[in-house]
């Protein structure tokens, strides 16, 4: 395992961030743990000293990295939902490529031998997937405002550090599970409409957008192992800069994954298409990666099957509807 002494981590109070400080608390006790918030966010794990911080404000970033010197950067942090991206295309540029340029700068020039990981994501490779399972040498073809950004920040990234860090770019497919509580994200909704009908605070009518689409999917807590497994072999990475996809290689319909949930459900429903959920025409069908490179790399290997993942999320679902009727009581 690389041994890391200081450990700065963004979007740690996330989805997948709540996650991966877990694990980074576990592996590095030693490690001073430091975690960048946006101004008024709440939240993290409490080995992580917190730091509020409008990751866009250049000096801010660069006096915040000055001071903590991190010798690895977990950079999580930026707009995650492509539904919504398009409806707030500035606010998705500046949190995901302008965001990701002053957190590179700032490393670049306070700390430029760190090693740096960047939650990128499967989608930029866009319009290839219509070649079917892609590895990391397939094109990328970004087709929408959200994997638009994220590709320039992996340019702007590798421009910024490859000269002395170690840069890790991860592109991970869809992934879900305990914790994702985001009605923008499909599954998510599902597990939180089914418990809020299952409670009777809701009509047994559950929306959803387009369900012919196929997406592969992971568990959250295997997208975590991966980030762990590829922040412990950092510094033996043959590249100074290291592209790896996470991914199962699998794509699973939505109207499949629904069923799947329906079937755990403890009450009867009625399914509605909500025309505003709908994406546009042009979406790719079928999305799934190859993680072969990562499998190599790091022996990596998915330990949550799809099912694991629906009854965990759906878990999940059911005690956030059990704490909100605790609160209102």
């Amino acid at each position: 395992m690389a041994a890391f002494e200081r450990i700065l981590v963004t979007g740690g109070a996330g989805f997948v961030g709540g996650h991966l400080c877990a694990a980074l608390a576990a592996a590095y006790p030693q490690a001073t743990l430091s975690l960048l918030l946006r101004p008024g966010e709440r939240g993290g794990h409490p080995a992580f000293e917190a730091t509020a911080a409008d990751l866009t404000d250049e000096p801010a970033i660069d006096a915040l990295i000055a001071r903590a010197r991190p010798d690895l950067v977990v950079h999580l942090a930026g707009q995650a939902s492509i539904g919504q991206a398009p409806h707030a295309a500035e606010m998705t540029w500046r949190a995901n490529f302008h965001g990701s340029f002053a957190l590179g700068s700032a490393v670049a020039r306070n700390c430029p031998t760190a090693a740096f990981l960047f939650a990128s994501t499967a989608a930029a490779y866009g319009a290839s997937f219509r070649d079917g399972v892609l590895n990391e040498d397939a094109p990328l073809q970004p087709m929408d405002v959200y994997s638009r950004s994220k590709v320039a920040a992996e340019s702007a990234l590798c421009d910024l550090l490859a000269a002395k860090a170690r840069l890790i770019v991860a592109r991970p497919v869809n992934h879900s599970g305990p914790g994702q509580r985001n009605r923008n994200f499909a599954l998510a909704s599902f597990a939180a409409q089914i418990a809020a009908i299952e409670t009777g605070r809701a009509e047994p009518r559950l929306m959803v957008g387009d369900l012919s689409k196929a997406r592969d999917f992971l568990d959250v807590r295997d997208v975590v192992d991966a980030y762990m497994r590829l922040i412990e072999k950092a510094r033996d990475l043959p590249a100074s800069v290291s592209i790896f996809n996470i991914a199962s290689g699998t794509a699973h319909r939505l109207e499949a994954l629904l069923e799947r949930l329906r079937g755990r459900a403890k009450a009867q429903f009625a399914i509605e298409v909500d025309p505003t959920l709908l994406r546009p025409a042009s979406d790719i069908a079928s999305v799934a990666c190859d993680a072969t490179r990562l499998i190599e790399a790091t022996g990596w290997r998915p330990r949550h099957d799809i099912d694991d993942m629906l009854q965990a999320l759906l878990d999940d679902a059911r005690a956030a509807q059990t704490q909100a009727a605790t609160t209102t009581s």
